[in-house]
């Protein structure tokens, strides 16, 4: 009798973690997202961040499941995609077979298209995003439409406008088999998303194209720091642009020469480029970088104030003068060498 009540709780075991088995392995993903496996990560620690990160309801069947595979100590590091329609077992096959495997690459704001074709090139592959102009994604993209066909000043030897600003700086996932195409649409459909309703409205409603916020925001990215210094050289620029006055902005002559510096030197100031601010007057040809949410907002929502002027310090302070003869003053005070 007791070999027998045995076998029948044996078999009911048996029965319920088989049952419990095939359910977990079953259930749905979650959430649909990117899971990144870091270097070094066992298979609990892997398991545990699934379930805090709601990829999974239960640690114990992935874990036993990954055992039973033998493949515990073979979990490659990386970024995995997973969506909703994934099941447990899916997404252990996933990390088991290295499937969906995504290379993270951070592009941070105001980075270049330059600089982005060098950090995709360094992770992915040479992209040649410098090679693509503005042009050939009006149709699909409907916020390049105010992008001009050739500069503004008549200048039709610099062709169609590329796509510096319209990149939006973020962290991506590539699976390295993407062509620049297919790259710059990522990038695009982001910047797409991220210019809500709500702002392409207000931009409309100032009389303003979203080219020229762009713009705006891409020199406010390399001149300042911080959201509160940049919503006031917002509306220094945006007041010296009304008032017909020199924009001046020492980040368009770095674009020019390409050095990674503040300084400009009056010869440089000098240069004949639609893109130099001491030179000529309104907002450069376009972009001179890809600019993030922040100053893409205060390019929209500038604050008024009652200075004309400011320099960046070399500590990264912002300086702010009401005229030119207290800016000078700060010059020499803070810019001696």
């Amino acid at each position: 009798m007791k070999k027998i009540l045995v076998v029948l709780i044996s078999f009911f075991v048996f029965i319920f973690v088989f049952l419990f088995s095939i359910y977990a392995w079953l259930l749905p993903c979650r959430k649909s997202g990117f899971f990144e496996i870091k270097q070094g990560n066992g298979l609990i620690e892997i398991a545990e961040d699934l379930k805090k990160q709601g990829f999974i309801q239960m640690e114990l069947p992935f874990c036993a499941f990954v055992s039973w595979k033998e493949k515990s100590r073979q979990l490659k590091a990386g970024v995995y995609s997973f969506r909703t329609d994934d099941t447990f077992l899916t997404i252990a096959e996933k990390i088991i077979n290295g499937e969906n495997y995504k290379i993270k690459i951070t592009i941070p704001e105001g980075f270049t298209l330059e600089q982005i074709d060098s950090r995709l090139a360094e992770n992915v592959t040479r992209s040649d995003l410098v090679t693509l102009d503005a042009g050939w994604f009006k149709d699909e993209f409907e916020f390049l439409k105010d992008a001009p066909e050739n500069d503004s000043l008549g200048n039709d030897s610099l062709g169609n406008v590329n796509l510096e600003g319209f990149l939006f700086p973020d962290t991506y996932y590539f699976s390295g088999q993407e062509n620049p195409e297919q790259i710059t649409k990522i990038f695009l459909d982001n910047f797409d998303e991220k210019l809500t309703l709500e702002l392409r409205q207000e931009i409309e409603k100032q009389n303003k194209t979203i080219f020229e916020i762009i713009i705006m925001a891409s020199l406010i990215e390399k001149e300042v720091r911080t959201f509160e210094d940049k919503q006031i050289v917002s509306g220094i620029l945006w007041k010296r642009l009304n008032a017909k006055m020199p924009l001046q902005v020492c980040a368009t002559i770095a674009y020019i020469t390409g050095k990674n510096t503040v300084k400009t030197s009056t010869e440089e100031t000098q240069i004949d480029s639609p893109y130099n601010t001491y030179k000529y007057l309104g907002l450069p040809i376009g972009p001179i970088c890809n600019p993030g949410l922040d100053s893409i907002k205060v390019a929209i929502y500038p604050k008024d104030s009652a200075y004309w002027y400011y320099l960046s310090a070399p500590t990264g302070e912002t300086i702010f003068s009401k005229n030119l003869e207290q800016h000078n003053i700060a010059k020499a005070k803070y810019l001696k060498n």
